[in-house]
C-alpha cells in the first residue's frame, strides 16, 4: 500500500453529488446556435480564420493558435459562420469577448480525420504537435495548454505522472461519471502520456467517496503499470499542489511548478481528450458537463458541444427559473455567478449549478474581521488570508506578493469558514488582476525606455563617427599643406581656397543681371510650393492616424506658407530684365537657350492686366485639378481629414481667383456670363463629373452603387488593419494601440455606410 500524506487545512462541505449520478451520460444534442470564444485557455487568445458566411465542417479549425502558449478552436458541428464579434462569455466580470458564432445545419458532417495506428512509432515532438493542433487545454482548472505542460522545461526530469480523479468540489460529478463509463479511454490516454513523459511511477488519485469509479478504473488498469491510489475525502484535495503532496509527500515551492519537483499532473477529461486526438484524430469539441441543483427536475451529466448556451442544457434538465436564485458556472466553492443563461459552455466548464435560495442562500453582508484565525487554519496553501485581506484593501501590492498572494488557489475555504462572511476570494482575485496589470504596464514602460535609450546611443554614435571623419579630413588637409610647404611647392591652403571660391560666387551673384536674380526667385517659389505640398500631405496623414505630433505638423505647414508668401512677394517686386537679342550663334543648344530666355523676358514684359489673366488661367487649372482629386477621394471613401484638406485647398483657390478677377475688373458672374457658363458650384461640379465620365467611357453610378463600392473598400481596409493588429499583438509591438484605434474608426465608418445603404434600400 502506498503511503498517504495530508496537507495543511482543508474543510468538509456537504457533497451533494448523488443528485446527478442517477442517470448515465446523455448527449446534449445540437443547439440552435453555438458561440465559441477564441480564448478558452490560459495564454494568448486564438486568431479567427473564418468570416461571416463561411461554411464549416465538424472538427474544422476556426481560430488558429497565437504564439507558443495558445491553442486553436474548432467547429463542434457543421454549419454556417454568422458572426465574428464580441459576445457575453462565462466570466465573473460579465464582460464580452471575441467569439465565432456558428449556426448548425443539423447534418453534423465531419472533416476528414484519422488517428495514429501506432503512436509509439512517433517521436515526442510529433505527438505534442497533434495535441496542440487538437486544441486541448486543461479541462479541470484554469485551462493551461496541455502540450506546453507535457513538453516540460529543458533539463527537467519527470519521475511521477499523476492523473487527477479527485473531483473534490461539491455537486460536480463529471469526472466521477467519466471514470464509471469511460475508464478504458482514461487508461488509453494515460498510456499515451506515459509514452510522452516516460515517468518512473504513474498514479491515478481518487477520493474514497467514489467507490464505483475506483472499481471501474482498477479493472481498466489491469495488465498496465498504473497504480490507482484511494485516499480520504477532504476539500480541496483536487488542487494540483495538494494532490501532489497527498500522493508523494512533496511540496511544490512557492512560485514554482510541479515539474520543478519531478511531477506532471493531468485531469481525467484532458487525458480522454488526448486519447481521442491521438487514436482518432478528433480535436477537442465537446466535454462532459454536470447540470444540477434543486431548480432543475432532472439533474444529470451531459456530453456537451463546446459553445452550447447554458440555457440549452438547463432546458433539457427541466429548469425552473422561478425557483432559481442565481446561476453558477462551476461548483459552489470555486465557481462564479453568471449574468445570463445565454453564456456558452467552454473547455473548462465542468458544471452548471442552478440552486434554490434555500439550497444556496445569498451571502449575508460582510461584517468586520474579528481576527479569529479560522481562515488561516483552513487555508490549504498555508497562507495568512487575514493579512492578505488587509493588504488587498489597502492596495499594498508589494506586501501582497511578499505574503505569496499568487500561491492562493482561490478554493474558497477561507471564505467558507469566515464567521464575518467576508468574500475573501473576491479581494484576492481583484488584487491579482491589479498586480498583473501593473506588471504589464511596467514591462511596456521598460520596453519604451530601452528603445529610446538605444536610439539616443545610435544618434550619439553616428554624431561621433561624423566628427571623427571631419577631424580626419581636416588633419589630412593640414598634413598635405605642411608637406607642400616643406617641399617648397607654393600651394594655396585648401580651406582658404574654398573660402575664396565662396566669396567669389557670392560677388558674382550680386553683380549678376536682373534676369538671373529673377530666375533664382522663381526657382525659390517653385521649391517652396513643393515643400508646402509635402508638408500638407504629412499633416493629413498625421490627422488620419491621430498622431500625437499634429501640432508640430500644423506649425510646419504654417511656416512654409509664410515662406511661400514672402518668396512670391519678392518675385513680384523683382524688376523685369531687359530681353536679350535673339541671335543665331550656330550652336543649336545655345540658340535654344537664347529662345527660351527671350520668351521668358517677353512674358515678363506683359502688362499687369495680361499677367493677371495668365495667372488666372494657371489658378483655374489648379482649381480644376484639385476639384477632380476631391471628387475621386469622396468616391473612394478616403479619410474625412484628407477630404477636409482638399476642400480647404479648393476654397483657398476660389478666393484667389475671385481676387484676381476683381483686380482686372472682371467679376466672377460677368466672366461666367461672357463665356455662357453657370456660376452655381453644384452645377459646375455636375458638369465636370459628366465631362470626366464621358472622357473615360464610364457610365454614371447610382447612389446605391457608390455606397456599395465604398463598403467594399472599407471592408478591405478593415481586414488589412485587423491582420496588422493581430501581427502587432503577437509580436508585442507598441503599435497595438494605434492599430486598435484605426480598427475602431474603420468599423464606425463601415457601420455608417451600411446604415446609409439600408436607409436607401428602405426608401
Amino acid at each position: 500500500m502506498r503511503k498517504i500524506w495530508d496537507f495543511h487545512g482543508g474543510i468538509h462541505p456537504p457533497e451533494n453529488k448523488d443528485q446527478s449520478l442517477g442517470e448515465p451520460i446523455a448527449p446534449a444534442g445540437i443547439p440552435r446556435m453555438l458561440t465559441l470564444p477564441v480564448s478558452q485557455h490560459i495564454g494568448a487568445p486564438a486568431i479567427p480564420v473564418v468570416e461571416p458566411g463561411d461554411q464549416v465542417l465538424k472538427g474544422q479549425q476556426i481560430a488558429k493558435a497565437r504564439g507558443p502558449v495558445s491553442v486553436p478552436v474548432h467547429a463542434p458541428t457543421s454549419g454556417t459562420v454568422v458572426a465574428v464579434e464580441p459576445r457575453p462569455v462565462a466570466h465573473p466580470s460579465g464582460l464580452t469577448a471575441l467569439c465565432v458564432v456558428i449556426e448548425p445545419d443539423g447534418e453534423d458532417r465531419w472533416i476528414e480525420h484519422a488517428g495514429l495506428a501506432d503512436y509509439t512509432a512517433e517521436d515526442k515532438a510529433a505527438l505534442l504537435e497533434r495535441i496542440r493542433d487538437a486544441g486541448i487545454a486543461g479541462m479541470g482548472g484554469a485551462g493551461f495548454p496541455a502540450a506546453v505542460k507535457l513538453a516540460g522545461r529543458p533539463g527537467a526530469e519527470i519521475d511521477t505522472l499523476i492523473i487527477n480523479g479527485t473531483e473534490c468540489e461539491p455537486y460536480i460529478t463529471a469526472d466521477d461519471i467519466l471514470m464509471r463509463e469511460r475508464a478504458d479511454q482514461i487508461v488509453a490516454g494515460t498510456l499515451i502520456l506515459k509514452h510522452l513523459i516516460a515517468p518512473g511511477h504513474t498514479l491515478i488519485g481518487i477520493e474514497d467517496n467514489k467507490p464505483e469509479a475506483i472499481a471501474a478504473v482498477r479493472r481498466a488498469c489491469q495488465g498496465h503499470d498504473i497504480e490507482v491510489v484511494q485516499f480520504p475525502t477532504k476539500y480541496p484535495s483536487g488542487g494540483e499542489k495538494q494532490l501532489i503532496e497527498i500522493l508523494t509527500g512533496r511540496q511544490v515551492p512557492s512560485g514554482g511548478l510541479p515539474a520543478d519537483i519531478g511531477v506532471v499532473c493531468q485531469n481525467l477529461g484532458t487525458t480522454v481528450a488526448i486519447h481521442r486526438a491521438i487514436a482518432h484524430g478528433e480535436p477537442l469539441i465537446s466535454r462532459v458537463t454536470t447540470v444540477t441543483g434543486e431548480a432543475v427536475d432532472q439533474p444529470r451529466n451531459y456530453d456537451t458541444l463546446l459553445g452550447t448556451p447554458m440555457a440549452w442544457l438547463l432546458e433539457r434538465a427541466g429548469y425552473r427559473a422561478a425557483d432559481n436564485n442565481r446561476l453558477v458556472m462551476g461548483g459552489p466553492m470555486m465557481g462564479f455567478t453568471v449574468t445570463s443563461a445565454d453564456v456558452p459552455v467552454v473547455k473548462t466548464t465542468n458544471c452548471v449549478l442552478a440552486p434554490t435560495e434555500a439550497e444556496l442562500p445569498t451571502p449575508p453582508p460582510a461584517q468586520a474581521c474579528i481576527r479569529c484565525g479560522m481562515c488561516a487554519e483552513a487555508c490549504p496553501a498555508s497562507l495568512l488570508p487575514q493579512q492578505l485581506f488587509w493588504f488587498a484593501q489597502g492596495q499594498e501590492h508589494e506586501k501582497l506578493e511578499q505574503h505569496n498572494l499568487f500561491d492562493c488557489i482561490e478554493c474558497g475555504a477561507c471564505a467558507y469558514v469566515c464567521p464575518s462572511s467576508i468574500p475573501l476570494v473576491q479581494y484576492y482575485r481583484a488584487a491579482k488582476a491589479e498586480i498583473v496589470q501593473l506588471r504589464q504596464d511596467h514591462e511596456r514602460a521598460n520596453h519604451s525606455r530601452d528603445r529610446f535609450e538605444a536610439r539616443q546611443a545610435r544618434l550619439e554614435r553616428e554624431a561621433a563617427e561624423k566628427e571623427a571623419k571631419r577631424a580626419a579630413r581636416k588633419k589630412a588637409a593640414e598634413e598635405r599643406a605642411k608637406k607642400a610647404a616643406e617641399s617648397g611647392d607654393a600651394q594655396e591652403d585648401p580651406i582658404q581656397a574654398a573660402i575664396e571660391r565662396a566669396k567669389a560666387k557670392k560677388a558674382a551673384q550680386a553683380s549678376a543681371p536682373a534676369g538671373d536674380s529673377r530666375d533664382k526667385l522663381e526657382a525659390d517659389v517653385a521649391a517652396t510650393r513643393k515643400r508646402l505640398e509635402k508638408a500638407e500631405a504629412k499633416l493629413a496623414e498625421a490627422r488620419e492616424a491621430d498622431d500625437a505630433n499634429i501640432a508640430a505638423y500644423e506649425n510646419a505647414v504654417q511656416k512654409t506658407r509664410d515662406k511661400l508668401q514672402n518668396a512670391e512677394a519678392a518675385l513680384a517686386a523683382a524688376p523685369a530684365p531687359d530681353a536679350p537679342a535673339a541671335s543665331s550663334s550656330g550652336d543649336a543648344a545655345q540658340d535654344a537657350i537664347a529662345r527660351a530666355l527671350a520668351a521668358r523676358y517677353a512674358a515678363a514684359e506683359l502688362s499687369p492686366e495680361e499677367k493677371a489673366r495668365a495667372d488666372l488661367e494657371k489658378l483655374e487649372a489648379r482649381l480644376a485639378k484639385t476639384r477632380t482629386k476631391l471628387e475621386e477621394s469622396r468616391s473612394a471613401g478616403e479619410q474625412d481629414k484628407v477630404i477636409e484638406a482638399l476642400e480647404s485647398t479648393v476654397v483657398r483657390l476660389e478666393d484667389k481667383i475671385a481676387t484676381v478677377r476683381q483686380s482686372v475688373g472682371m467679376p466672377a458672374e460677368a466672366e461666367a456670363k461672357n463665356q455662357g457658363q453657370t456660376t452655381d458650384p453644384a452645377a459646375l461640379a455636375i458638369e465636370r463629373a459628366k465631362a470626366r465620365r464621358a472622357g473615360t467611357g464610364k457610365s454614371s453610378e447610382s447612389p446605391k452603387e457608390v455606397l456599395e463600392r465604398n463598403r467594399e473598400a472599407l471592408n478591405k481596409k478593415l481586414t488589412t488593419t485587423r491582420e496588422r493588429l493581430a501581427e502587432a499583438r503577437e509580436a508585442g509591438d507598441d503599435t497595438v494601440v494605434a492599430f486598435e484605434m484605426a480598427e475602431a474608426k474603420l468599423a464606425d465608418k463601415l457601420a455608417r455606410v451600411e446604415r446609409e445603404l439600408a436607409e436607401l434600400e428602405e426608401a
